[in-house]
């Protein structure tokens, strides 16, 4: 009875190893960034979009249009600048504080 229980339950992301988040794939063209696998990185993340977009262009303190698959920041930015603002998004909105699983859901209460 228990054994079908957690068979019915959504699979952990965590489990059986590490959580290895994409890298970042950045290119340069002009004064513009490019980060080429932006969507691919939500997905993987269960994140909405919008709010890691918010979070990425807030934290470059620079303005950024989302594409279909991809961002474009306006400005400079390296891929190393770009892998550190994801990496800071996981552990401040993805990974669990209590039991380090990255396999959580944002809840919207009132304003967001």
């Amino acid at each position: 009875m228990l054994g079908k229980a957690y068979e019915q339950l959504q699979p952990r992301i965590g489990k059986g190893g590490r959580f290895q988040p994409l890298k970042a794939d950045v290119s340069r063209m002009g004064n513009q960034t490019f980060l080429q696998n932006f969507k691919a990185i939500c997905d993987q993340l269960n994140r909405d979009p919008h709010h890691v977009l918010k979070f990425i262009s807030k934290e470059l303190a620079t303005a950024a249009t989302q594409k279909d698959t991809y961002v474009v920041f306006q400005g400079r930015f390296s891929e190393n600048q770009v892998q550190r603002l994801v990496s800071r998004y996981i552990s401040d909105f993805v990974v669990c504080p209590v039991c380090k699983l990255p396999d959580t859901r944002i809840d919207k209460r009132g304003r967001f």
